[in-house]
């Protein structure tokens, strides 16, 4: 199970979130014969519908006994004589086939053979079984079972004629389940998990009824595998099965082509033989003799956290300390001893790179002196994308510190940025982050934000879970960290799985351009993980115009990750940026971007070998962490850090001693062991070593019996290119900034009112090719009025026509824009204060509230400003929107989706799902049919009210908001509706967010014991978290 991982959708396919969007999700199974797909008909219909795939012990007694006509059961099992394998050949009794000695690869062939002898004999449900293990029998691995005989039954043209169930005690965890149905498996019994949870309930250590706890375990690992299947879009199980979404790391190409064919494989290793071997050394240790073992506590295993005599780790409690003591006291000879404990992985194979040697000619070395400063070479490193918020702001702000005190670069991370950091401290250190992440949530991202900053990123993507969103709990959400992210302390945040404005790679070209526009001196890098085909997406990102593209390996570090997702999604960044680098060279695209790679680089010998593989930029995130005390404790979701790195308690904050010299000591010693090896090599620049692979090789006398068959050719593969075409960013690319609207037209005309906030009208027409109009003006009244913006209606923009994409977006206050027309999707996106109208032209035929007047994902990660749109939307209104104000005439589905802040009035009809992940803000929706709660409204986390009901300060609020905007846009629907006032108000219903109503109540409770301001909003939030929420 371990060879294999997940794979994950990047760019295109977007994720699903599985929790919030429950709807478009199905586990839904069938068992029996598929019949002829080319001829249809009643028969086609007959099998039997399981819920789930994961079946307990009754149903699989069901079905081994099932009498129903049309279906027929067996059973096969998947054993073989331990001592020296196999099955006795031509056997081909059903029931129960006699074992004998031939191998793994015997067994496998002798259960092929049974399962067509069962096919032709009219049997249609196969039950492969390991329940006949015992002290002469192990158990042929489940995967490679399931696996082989789905592909065997595909070749034969039967597969469609059965189903596969497996009765096995192997699975016990997502990753399991996933790959078996990912594999071809139709059912899966896990019964020797199921009998462990039986056992842990008589035991007395589950307070639950047997069934319920195997119930409770089958649900749990269900919800794991939708999780990983939704990851890559995928929303039925139906559609997982037999996909085989994954990625083979150190199997070899014959085991591959013949039971897992067609899996992408870069990395071979191991065959049938080592498999065998492990098998059998596993088997054996089960039925060893030994004493009665049966109180003795279960190896604690350490694969999350690190345990004496457990699963080795690089840090470990010797490795920290040496680093920590480097570090803090600015000892390069122990820092030494601490990279040599990293690097020596000749016996112990931690890593793909630590199996790889540098191919040294001492006839090239040169002396060190001739080697570029270790400045030129910090210039280059940066600090991973770790939010404020999940870290406290002691260890944030150290990071920001220290890396603009060696010229490199530190990240936000999501969670946005205090504002006060934008300004020097009086010792001349900088607090500001040079690199502003935005991430799906959006989290503080607004116009100021990213007008200060010297690039911005896009993750699509975090090495550590790839395909997930996040969440923050509110127990960490202090008022100061809702502040910088513009929501509510004390209530929770989820950030989406994917961007709502990147569902392909034209999406993901648009948001690089809007990014660009909103400040056209900052360099736009898009964040991507390692895994198979990332050069293919590496290479769109470069043609969508990124200036950077960041390859980030699967181990990141973050405790606040599912174990599944650690350990088993996505690949090394060794793999992926290799393939990124030839890719990108293959294509003539290697000259135009900056490649960065990051996961777990500890020492100058990982810069260099990740420099040889490609990359010109390295990221460093747990180290960092690491030199200003992190001891890697794994608590980092639980606000318990005992160190003060990982939390908001401030308690503990205090015990926080990290300083940021230690991390400058870091990255100078490891930028000083890069020009040992450049040296070595006879390299005097970072630039001449980009991309020679071909100066490593695998490491000669490789002593593991697992690792002897490992064939790197793939990574260290040189594509044949010729010299023009250019192994490092040698030149920028061109992002068209000089065909923009505001560069043509705006900006010129605005200029007496942001040099003298003098007010302007500017009259346009526009077209659905002008783009992000109105960004590269708003981006310059940031940065010369700060956050604040200008008055309310400074410059005023009348535009009339059809609007291009992202139209206002992150526009700030004083800024008006009139649309006498419709616009395209991502209207007002990240928009900060600006205000925004959309309205037919007078003469326009149709019927405002029944026609579409704007695009999709309008308002996403809006924070501030307000709208009047007399028509509809499409889907996903105001998505994570925390702070516009708007009124709309219609909503399509997933309407008001983790929405955070704001308001939102609609007049119109309303898709499903409204308000689905919303923790915050409030919706008033005008329910002229009667069916929306039952119908429209995803209940999981809001409360509804009828408005009526709310008193006459609502009543007259919602008014007010509807009479403003029937004078900006003339909407007959608001008159309509404020014309039959007081009575239409009864069909105005108020979505409220449960947490976000808790909070309100807690600051009305402040407020009456005579808090006030930022006080009352401190102890709503102590009085919130005392209470559990």
């Amino acid at each position: 199970y371990n060879n294999i991982k997940q794979l994950y959708a990047q760019v295109t396919n977007p994720p699903i979130d599985p929790i919030r969007e429950e709807l478009v999700t199905a586990s839904i199974s069938f068992i029996g014969s598929e019949g002829d797909l080319t001829r249809p008909g009643p028969d086609s219909c007959r099998m039997i519908k399981y819920e789930s795939p994961l079946l307990d012990r009754k149903q699989l007694a069901q079905l081994r006994d099932i009498e129903l006509a049309g279906f027929k059961a067996t059973r096969l099992p998947i054993t073989f004589e331990a001592a020296s394998g196999g099955l006795e050949p031509g056997h081909n009794s059903i029931s129960e086939p006699r074992i004998s000695g031939k191998g793994i690869e015997s067994a496998l062939e002798q259960l092929f053979e049974n399962a067509d002898a069962a096919i032709r004999d009219g049997v249609n449900i196969l039950i492969l079984s390991d329940r006949k293990i015992g002290p002469k029998k192990a158990p042929i691995p489940a995967l490679l079972a399931v696996a082989g005989l789905h592909h065997h039954l595909v070749r034969q043209g039967t597969r469609t004629r059965v189903s596969i169930v497996l009765e096995s005690g192997e699975p016990r965890e997502v990753h399991h389940f996933a790959l078996l149905l990912g594999y071809g498996a139709d059912a899966i019994n896990p019964y020797l998990a199921l009998e462990t949870v039986r056992h842990l309930v008589e035991r007395g250590d589950i307070n639950l009824a047997p069934d319920k706890a195997c119930e409770n375990f089958l649900k749990a690992n269900l919800n794991g595998v939708i999780k990983t299947m939704s990851k890559m879009g995928i929303s039925t199980i139906a559609s997982y099965r037999g996909a085989q979404i994954f990625e083979a790391i150190g199997l070899n190409q014959a085991v591959i082509d013949k039971y897992f064919t067609k899996t992408a494989s870069r990395v071979e290793g191991i065959g049938l033989g080592t498999i065998t071997k492990e098998t059998q050394a596993r088997h054996s240790k089960a039925f060893a003799p030994r004493d009665d073992e049966r109180d003795a506590a279960l190896d604690t295993g350490g694969i999350y956290q690190w345990r004496a005599g457990g699963e080795r780790h690089l840090f470990n409690p010797i490795t920290i300390h040496k680093l920590q003591m480097a570090t803090r006291f600015g000892d390069y000879a122990v820092f030494k001893e601490y990279s040599n404990a990293i690097n020596d992985q000749s016996k112990e194979m931690y890593t793909l790179r630590g199996l790889m040697d540098f191919k040294v000619d001492p006839s090239k070395s040169i002396p060190i002196e001739e080697v570029e400063p270790i400045d030129n070479i910090m210039k280059r490193f940066k600090t991973g994308a770790m939010s404020y918020g999940s870290i406290s702001k002691e260890a944030h702000e150290a990071i920001a510190i220290a890396m603009n005190r060696i010229g490199g670069k530190s990240n936000t991370g999501e969670g946005g940025e205090d504002f006060d950091r934008f300004t020097p401290d009086e010792n001349g250190d900088s607090r500001r982050s040079a690199i502003k992440q935005v991430a799906s949530g959006r989290f503080g991202v607004n116009s100021f934000y990213l007008v200060n900053s010297d690039e911005l990123q896009i993750k699509i993507v975090q090495g550590a879970k790839p395909g997930e969103g996040g969440e923050l709990p509110g127990h960490k959400v202090l008022p100061p960290i809702a502040k910088t992210r513009g929501t509510t302390p004390g209530v929770g945040l989820i950030s989406p799985p994917p961007h709502h404005d990147i569902y392909s790679i034209e999406d993901l070209a648009e948001l690089i351009h809007d990014l660009k526009n909103a400040n056209i001196h900052a360099r736009v890098n898009v964040k991507l993980v390692s895994e198979v085909g990332v050069g293919t997406i590496a290479a769109g990102v470069a043609k969508a115009k990124a200036d950077g593209i960041l390859v980030s390996g699967y181990d990141g570090g973050t405790g606040a990750s599912p174990r599944s997702s650690i350990q088993h999604a996505g690949a090394p960044w060794e793999l992926g940026l290799a393939e990124t680098n030839q890719t990108l060279l293959l294509n003539d695209l290697r000259s135009r971007v900056r490649v960065e790679t990051d996961g777990q680089l500890k020492t100058g010998r990982d810069v260099a070998i990740a420099c040889l593989l490609g990359a010109e930029e390295f990221g460093f995130a747990t180290t960092a962490l690491v030199t200003l005390g992190c001891l890697m404790m794994r608590v980092c979701h639980k606000n318990t850090c005992p160190v003060g790195v990982a939390t908001q308690d401030p308690v503990l904050r205090k015990k926080f001693n990290g300083d940021a010299a230690a991390v400058v000591n870091f990255m100078k010693y490891v930028a000083e062991e890069v020009r040992e090896v450049m040296a070595e090599l006879g390299y005097r620049t970072i630039d001449e070593m980009v991309g020679k692979v071909e100066r490593l090789e695998m490491r000669n006398a490789v002593e593991h019996w697992k690792a002897k068959g490992l064939d790197y050719s793939k990574i260290l593969y040189k594509p044949n290119v010729g010299p023009e075409v250019g192994t490092y960013c040698q030149m920028s690319q061109d992002h068209l900034l000089d065909r923009s609207l505001d560069l043509r037209e705006i900006l010129e005309q605005a200029q007496p009112a942001i040099k003298n906030r003098q007010p302007v009208q500017i009259d346009l027409p526009v077209v659905n090719t002008n783009r992000v109009v109105g960004t590269i003006t708003g981006a310059e009244i940031s940065r010369q009025h700060g956050p604040e913006g200008l008055p309310e209606d400074t410059v005023q923009i009348n535009l009339t026509g059809s609007a291009g994409q992202s139209l206002g977006a992150f526009c700030p206050k004083g800024m008006t824009f009139t649309v006498t027309g419709d616009t395209n999707d991502y209207l007002g996106k990240g928009l900060s204060g600006a205000k925004i109208i959309v309205r037919p032209p007078a003469e326009s035929p149709f019927v405002a509230h029944e026609n579409i007047i704007t695009g999709n994902v309008c308002f996403y990660g809006a924070t501030q400003g307000e709208a009047y749109i007399a028509g509809m939307a499409g889907e996903r209104f105001c998505v994570r929107n925390s702070g516009v104000e708007a009124v709309i005439e219609g909503v399509g589905d997933h309407a008001l989706e983790y929405m955070t802040g704001g308001m939102v009035i609609n007049l119109g009809s309303t898709g499903r799902n409204l308000g689905a992940g919303m923790s915050g803000g409030v919706a008033y929706i005008y329910d002229e049919i009667g069916d929306f709660v039952q119908n429209r409204l995803n209940p999981d986390m809001v409360n509804v009210y009828q408005l009526i009901e709310c008193g006459d300060d609502e009543m007259n609020l919602v008014k007010s908001k509807i009479e403003k905007h029937v004078a900006l846009t003339g909407s007959k629907r608001g008159q309509a509706i404020l014309a039959d006032w007081p009575e239409t108000a009864g069909k105005f219903v108020k979505v409220l967010p449960q947490d976000y109503e808790r909070v309100l109540q807690a600051v009305k409770r402040a407020e009456d014991r005579g808090l006030a301001g930022d006080e009352a909003i401190q102890a709503a939030f102590e009085e919130n978290v005392k209470a559990g929420h």
